[in-house]
């Protein structure tokens, strides 16, 4: 009877053991794959956003606009044609609204954290709509290429959401210091950035 007994707490010793190992190899192999489905979702790339500018306060400014998130990253590709030749400053705005001829159905700049306006980047503070000012060469023409992890397209992120909102050219260079908007005149160019 003593042989029986010894036999079958050595048995469930044995499968303790294994039972043990066996969990011990699944949560592994569960962290393994979840670590894996996770960086496999950062690389993936959003569905870019492609939007034609359209002219505003009797301007010629034309141009195209793609927005592209890769990596935790927002990239802007813009090209514009009928500029003045100079500075022209280019934000983001608070309404995906071109259908005013002014551009300012638009609202103000886009500033989800209500900071000061300025150069993006201050430590004084900016807009997360502050992208800028960009050259226009001699013949009207300019291009903008911006990236930045403080954006996202279609996260649920209000303080980095772009959809939604309105890209403007303005006829001036922001001054990266008047407020609220920098002083950079007429709107000259809209698009809105919907889903």
């Amino acid at each position: 009877m003593k042989k029986i007994n010894v036999l079958a707490l050595a048995l469930v010793v044995a499968l303790s053991y294994n039972c043990k190992e066996a969990k011990k190899d699944t949560k592994e192999a569960t962290d393994e794959m979840e670590t894996a489905v996770e960086e496999m979702a950062e690389e993936v790339m959003a569905e870019p956003i492609k939007f034609k500018m359209e002219p505003k306060s009797d301007s010629k400014v034309a141009g195209d606009v793609t927005f592209t998130e890769e990596g935790g990253q927002v990239r802007m590709t813009a090209t514009f044609t009928g500029l003045t030749p100079g500075e022209h400053a280019i934000h983001i705005h608070e309404k995906a609204d071109c259908s005013s001829a002014d551009g300012k159905s638009t609202g103000g700049h886009w500033n989800p954290t209500s900071e000061p306006h300025g150069k993006w980047g201050a430590a004084e503070g900016y807009h997360k709509g502050d992208i800028g000012n960009f050259p226009a060469d001699a013949d009207g023409n300019g291009t903008v290429e911006f990236s930045t992890d403080q954006w996202c397209i279609g996260c649920e992120d209000a303080n980095k959401n772009i959809i939604g909102k309105a890209v403007i050219v303005h006829q001036g260079a922001d001054d990266l210091t008047s407020q609220p908007s920098g002083a950079a005149g007429a709107r000259i160019s809209c698009t809105g950035i919907i889903q």
